[in-house]
């Protein structure tokens, strides 16, 4: 096949930008406006998760809350999200409302959402960790292509479906919600590093914190490792009541993942570090292509050299998902297709007790069928890891259906060895 000319560089990176776009990893898209409007009443049988929000985007109009566009500065919510009785639903799963308002018997509703101030929000996350026995923190920060609704639900559902006894607090970077606006959000999680820095810090600073975990899907770990290695360049090291940080299909040049960790300064001075990988990971094999580089981190072989030496020396755990099979057809979501691992390692983090492979009990066979070394992850709180694909609501995911057709073979030539 003849090579491009220079008139057609341009198109051919558009081109490449769109697959992109398509095969990462997408968010809710929900397409009923005005879901974070709070509803008169819940229903019996239903659950609730109270959330801490902190965001980088900027205030939009009540019914949104914030936009995909960057807020001068840092900004906060209490945000209450109703979820199904679980007979209603199916663990992993997000109920979109087709209409508004929702119906808290089966859809995931809005009770409350209310901006607040940051005293006001360091006010809510004092008083919140009275009722969480080991004061335990979750920060979650997601991926590519989150409108603010979907980063709520997404978190609100794996709070919910992990049962972990944590704090839980929503670090929310401007995404557009567009699997065409890839660039705009990579370059939104640079602006958001002193954000999040700011807000780690801050809850740090209560006396009552017994630990920090965070968790980081797909482009959001370059959020969380860029911040973390800011953090220890500024201050000598990692705070460190933040002591795991679960890197969720990282979406991240394995270069630049190591050279973070190494800055955040010598093992006792920074997190532990979780990994989940998946070679089979279709949408980091795309971003590997289109970026040039030379592997993406949760896509790497942690059995081949130099991965195996690299994350031996930097003390990071890796669980190994490419054997594992799940509904998500780009196997970029595996996590979240997999239901029982999720209850199963919330329940080992509610008791207290590790999670490694061959002390899961009744779970060993979920996790031996990952064929990858699952040492232990310390107290990490909430490891729910993965937002859900099946978030994508059926009308979404028809919208979709022939774009992705479309594109489908030149993302195969892209993916092609």
């Amino acid at each position: 096949m003849p090579s491009a000319s220079n008139s057609d560089e341009p198109m051919v990176a558009l081109r490449r930008s769109v697959i992109l776009a398509l095969l990462l990893p997408l968010g809710a898209c929900a397409s009923v406006k005005g879901v974070l409007v709070p509803v008169s009443a819940s229903a019996p049988g239903t659950s609730r998760v109270d959330m801490l929000v902190a965001t980088t985007r900027k205030r939009t109009d009540p019914a949104e809350l914030f936009s995909g566009d960057r807020g001068p500065t840092a900004a906060f919510a209490n945000i209450t999200v109703s979820i199904p009785p679980d007979a209603a639903r199916q663990v992993g799963e997000v109920q979109w409302p087709r209409r508004v308002p929702g119906d808290p018997t089966t859809d995931f509703v809005t009770l409350k959402a209310d901006v607040i101030n940051r005293d006001q929000a360091l006010a809510w996350f004092h008083r919140s960790l009275r009722n969480v026995p080991k004061r335990q923190v979750l920060v979650f920060i997601h991926g590519f292509n989150n409108r603010f609704e979907d980063a709520v639900f997404r978190f609100a559902q794996i709070v919910h479906d992990s049962r972990a006894p944590v704090v839980p607090i929503l670090f929310t970077w401007p995404s557009r919600g567009s699997v065409l606006a890839y660039g705009y959000d990579r370059e939104s999680t640079a602006y958001s590093r002193n954000g999040l820095e700011t807000l780690l810090k801050a809850i740090s600073r209560d006396p009552a914190v017994g630990e920090i975990s965070i968790l980081a899907h797909s482009m959001g770990n370059s959020l969380a490792l860029e911040t973390l290695r800011q953090m220890a360049i500024r201050d000598g090291r990692v705070t460190p009541k933040i002591r795991n940080v679960l890197l969720a299909a990282p979406d991240v040049d394995v270069d630049l993942a190591r050279e973070a960790i190494i800055d955040m300064g010598p093992r006792a001075n920074r997190p532990a570090f979780t990994l989940f990988v998946s070679q089979d990971d279709r949408a980091l094999a795309v971003s590997r292509r289109v970026w040039g580089s030379e592997a993406r981190l949760g896509a790497i072989n942690p059995d081949q050299e130099p991965y195996r030496t690299q994350l031996e020396q930097a003390n990071v755990t890796v669980l190994d998902l490419t054997k594992l099979k799940a509904g998500d057809a780009l196997n970029h979501g595996k996590f979240a297709e997999s239901p029982e691992v999720v209850q199963l390692i919330g329940k080992r983090l509610a008791d207290g007790q590790t999670v490694t492979d061959s002390r899961v009990g009744l779970g060993d066979r979920i996790i031996q069928v990952t064929a990858g070394a699952a040492t232990a992850v310390g107290t990490a709180a909430g490891l729910a890891v993965s937002a859900p694909v099946a978030i994508v609501d059926p009308q979404t995911r028809q919208g979709l259906g022939a774009h992705v057709e479309e594109l489908g073979q030149s993302a195969s030539d892209a993916v092609a060895p």
